[in-house]
């Protein structure tokens, strides 16, 4: 699709007038403001009638309503279909959590230039952590969770993904040792990058996290096992997510002390109370009232997927009940009572409902601010912790998180005071993305680049069914063809019967629109008339050994932007007896190639 028309020309200069504004600086509102934008960039913020509006700007009165800096949503398993529902309610920005591996980084650039509309997208690209099930050692460099085998590997990875265009690292659990955490910390700091770590243990608790420089703690993750007075009695790990009975046990002595250590090394937290106490909120039978009606539009029902909408209404029906909410009840006290001396304390609590497919977007987050309003917080420490704390957590507090000269012009007009009531942030009247006012409905060919083809709703791996791949291979039953029918090196056969092919890696699995590339395929079981189809098309295919191959995208594959499947296809007929039918077609398991925006 074509961006709609929140990406059409506008006038040079923008004047928003007459609005009170809170500029997520946490200090006093302003009345009768104006914030002046060209292109986009705020140039000027002051009051009504002490700042010159240029002739031919276009004006939008803000009397009555309420100025503020566009919203974070600071923890985000972002999918595709989000954008729309997101920024149409002033939510201008996200923080992923590492899960669109390759697709991350140009996703985001396409955001920041143009190309798509959605909020702009800071990425940490993939997850590192000590479990990934499943794994074959064939997964590729980006994929959404790396394991690494040493301290040495741990610093390798971290570079492999700040190399690879990442705004920060995400540590995904607690169990790695804490050596690796100490060096995989350290080399993002070097490289000039913050890194978020989950500190659920046993490797590293919130303490340590602090003490070697962790940027934050999503979740508030290792806290509940940190406070709780006789902490042997549960099991360490992230596996173990009955937090409401640790908080329950919690030690005040221990949770001061803890609250002293993150404020000191200045470590945000991330609560996420939405996902992590479903619901335990007063607010929870109208929080899930609210949801059956976010979906109402009909241009908005012909792209989400059906699924998605209805895993995210089912959530709120996904809670605990009779005895076992009793009993943890007094641990969700003891939570809000924790992070409410954190933020007593001068710790700095970031806004997020941790949004992913099982959760609504949009009305995810302004109902975890109304929680955050339940456990004592005001309404302006609400707002500065979804706008410029956030930008904080990934250093772009110069540019974004408030409304000042020089920023970007990211900003929200609500139509009442949310300093009154923090639900006002959902009686959206005017977003600006970019400098641009954005159009506000929804579009039934809503898309972005990078998009799953066809009605996907989830990024797949680069290379798509590894496991299979592994199995594939143990199964080939020597029967005198050697290398020619898969094996390592040898000469490359053209048997009367073609083996299943299968592949395990390209590299490269990014490339460039428009610029000539070759890419090589390693995999088993290729032939002299091994043939790379990428978007349903035969490509000029070399096939250099029976594990690689190479093919040269032409001008027409390189067209398009975008994540396009790609399969290795071998000449008919297959051999039925070395299958026996199980093993495919002769076509392989699918492949994913993305071609980026040139810029």
């Amino acid at each position: 699709m074509s961006l709609v028309s929140a990406q059409a020309p506008q006038p040079a200069a923008l004047a928003i007038e007459g609005g009170t504004l809170i500029d997520g600086n946490g200090g006093a509102p302003v009345a009768d403001s104006v914030v002046l934008v060209q292109g986009n960039r705020i140039t000027a913020v002051g009051r009504k009638g002490q700042l010159a509006i240029p002739a031919n700007a276009r004006v939008v009165n803000a009397a009555g309503k309420f100025v503020l800096p566009g919203l974070w949503e600071s923890q985000t398993a972002y999918s595709w279909y989000f954008g729309e529902a997101m920024l149409n309610h002033g939510i201008t920005s996200s923080i992923d959590v590492g899960t669109e591996a390759e697709v991350a980084v140009p996703h985001r650039d396409a955001v920041l230039h143009g190309k798509d509309l959605a909020p702009r997208a800071f990425t940490g690209i993939l997850r590192i952590g000590s479990v990934l099930n499943g794994e074959t050692g064939y997964e590729m460099p980006l994929n959404t969770i790396r394991r690494p085998k040493s301290l040495e590997d741990t610093r390798e990875v971290v570079r492999t993904v700040l190399n690879a265009g990442a705004d920060y690292v995400i540590f995904y659990d607690g169990a790695m040792p804490l050596d690796w955490y100490t060096a995989g910390v350290e080399e993002a700091h070097r490289l000039g990058k913050p890194a978020f770590v989950r500190a659920y243990g046993p490797g590293i608790f919130p303490a340590q996290a602090a003490d070697i420089g962790a940027m934050q703690l999503p979740h508030s993750a290792g806290i509940p096992l940190a406070v709780a007075k006789n902490p042997s009695q549960f099991r360490q790990g992230r596996d173990d997510r009955n937090e409401l009975d640790k908080y329950a046990d919690m030690d005040d002595a221990k949770a001061a002390d803890l609250i002293a250590a993150l404020v000191a090394h200045h470590v945000s937290l991330v609560p996420t109370f939405f996902i992590n106490y479903r619901g335990y909120p007063k607010d929870w039978a109208e929080f899930r009232a609210e949801a059956h009606a976010w979906y109402k539009d009909a241009n908005l029902q012909k792209y989400y997927p059906k699924l998605a909408m209805e895993e995210s209404l089912a959530a709120y029906d996904d809670v605990d009940t009779g005895a076992v909410k009793e009993r943890r009840l007094k641990g969700w006290e003891n939570v809000k009572r924790f992070h409410k001396m954190f933020v007593d304390a001068g710790g700095h609590l970031v806004v997020s409902g941790n949004l992913n497919d099982r959760y609504v977007p949009g009305l995810q987050l302004f109902q975890e601010m109304r929680i955050m309003r339940e456990l004592g917080m005001t309404p302006m420490q609400i707002i500065v912790g979804s706008t410029r704390y956030a930008a904080q957590l990934v250093q772009k507090e110069d540019s974004l998180g408030t409304i000042e000269a020089g920023k970007t012009a990211d900003i929200l007009v609500v139509g009442a005071d949310p300093l009154e009531d923090i639900r006002n942030l959902m009686k959206t009247d005017t977003v600006v993305f970019d400098g641009k006012v954005i159009d506000r409905a929804y579009h039934a060919s809503y898309h972005t680049t990078f998009s799953p083809a066809g009605d996907g709703a989830a990024f797949t791996p680069a290379v798509e069914a590894l496991p299979w791949v592994v199995a594939l291979e143990k199964a080939r039953a020597p029967r005198g063809g050697g290398a020619g029918e898969g094996g390592e090196g040898g000469a490359v056969l053209d048997p009367a019967a073609s083996p299943q092919p299968a592949i395990k890696s390209l590299a490269p699995f990014i490339v460039t629109q428009g610029a000539p590339a070759t890419v090589t395929v390693k995999g088993i079981n290729f032939v002299r008339r091994s043939m790379v189809h990428f978007k349903g098309r035969p490509m000029p295919t070399q096939v250099i050994s029976p594990n690689e191959l190479r093919f040269t995208l032409d001008a027409e594959a390189m067209k398009a932007a975008g994540r396009f499947d790609l399969v290795v296809m071998n000449p008919a007929p297959v051999d039925t007896f070395y299958s026996r039918g199980m093993w495919g077609n002769g076509t392989s398991n699918p492949a994913h190639l993305v071609v980026n925006y040139r810029y």
